[in-house]
């Protein structure tokens, strides 16, 4: 599905896999979405406003694309939501085996599972960071449990999952949440220290998942089920660059972008949300967080830090 050679139109000594510090892997995939379709085409969209967008960071006055972003081949296994889980399951753990800091960009929130299961397996206590307007707590949804409002039910059991921005959901499924770690979006509004909390929440390893429709319509109306009331721009990057400046962030995805030609806004929004994470990764001069992203399949030379699979 590339529709470039390398990621934003960098220069291919910056885009090749071997000189690459992060791996960019779009999953086009839109199998279980219940409202408006279109997530599968949120990949192409996203890559095309990269294309046009500037690529050094104010903020953090660097070029984080010369740190080396591989854009991978899409993961296009469509044939089962259990398939395509499997597949990106593998893909990632493969891109974590090669030393690589990976991030994902979808397609529908299901395509998360996937990659919640590699990093749990690969970083001890992982703390998973859900920003969304849904809970997506579900077991089970028509008939599956890979269904995108089942997105985080699994991320829920076997890892430390913070959700923020909370504003719809079924009642059964505040029955599966740890409403410790759970910062509705009305109750967030008026709350000073919400972000403190949310963090002193957090282990030390941090995957963070991004659901767009978490935003407020009002910046990134083109996704498939927005709901009002959702974060802004500014308190977004806020929370983020503190996660990134006080935790050591192993990994993220950005899903449900679905594209409308009147709507090309969210595409930008959303091409300078992924570019303004990686920013933080990788350029904040007071990130205390040692960038060492090597993969050691005994984990006997950073046993705090990563998973020994022999042993789990």
């Amino acid at each position: 599905m590339k529709t470039t050679k390398t990621y934003a139109g960098i220069p291919t000594e910056y885009g090749t896999l071997e000189q690459s510090k992060i791996v960019l892997l779009p999953v086009p995939y839109d199998g279980t979405s219940t409202w408006k379709k279109g997530a599968d085409k949120g990949p192409e969209a996203f890559l095309y406003a990269s294309e046009n967008m500037e690529l050094y960071d104010i903020e953090t006055r660097s070029e984080v694309y010369k740190e080396g972003i591989y854009l991978a081949e899409a993961i296009s296994e469509n044939s089962s939501p259990d398939a395509m889980v499997q597949k990106v399951e593998e893909q990632v753990l493969n891109y974590i085996k090669r030393n690589k800091f990976v991030t994902l960009f979808g397609g529908e929130h299901s395509i998360s599972i996937g990659s919640i299961r590699a990093f749990n397996r690969s970083f001890e206590n992982l703390t998973v960071v859900q920003i969304d307007a849904h809970s997506d707590l579900r077991a089970s949804y028509q008939g599956s449990k890979y269904n995108h409002a089942c997105a985080l039910y699994e991320a829920n059991q076997t890892t430390n999952l913070i959700q923020v921005g909370i504003r719809s959901m079924d009642r059964i499924e505040r029955t599966e949440m740890n409403e410790e770690n759970v910062f509705f979006a009305h109750e967030i509004v008026n709350d000073a220290y919400w972000m403190d909390q949310a963090i002193e929440n957090m282990t030390d390893n941090v995957y963070i998942t991004i659901d767009l429709d978490g935003l407020d319509p009002s910046i990134l109306p083109a996704t498939g089920t927005p709901e009002p009331g959702g974060l802004l721009w500014q308190e977004t990057l806020d929370f983020l660059r503190a996660i990134f400046s006080e935790k050591n962030v192993v990994g993220f995805d950005i899903v449900e972008l679905c594209p409308s030609p009147h709507l090309y806004a969210s595409d930008f929004v959303a091409a300078k949300l992924y570019y303004k994470m990686l920013s933080y990764k990788f350029c904040l001069s007071d990130n205390p967080v040692e960038e060492d992203y090597s993969y050691d399949d005994d984990s006997t030379k950073n046993p705090s830090k990563f998973k020994d699979d022999d042993a789990s």
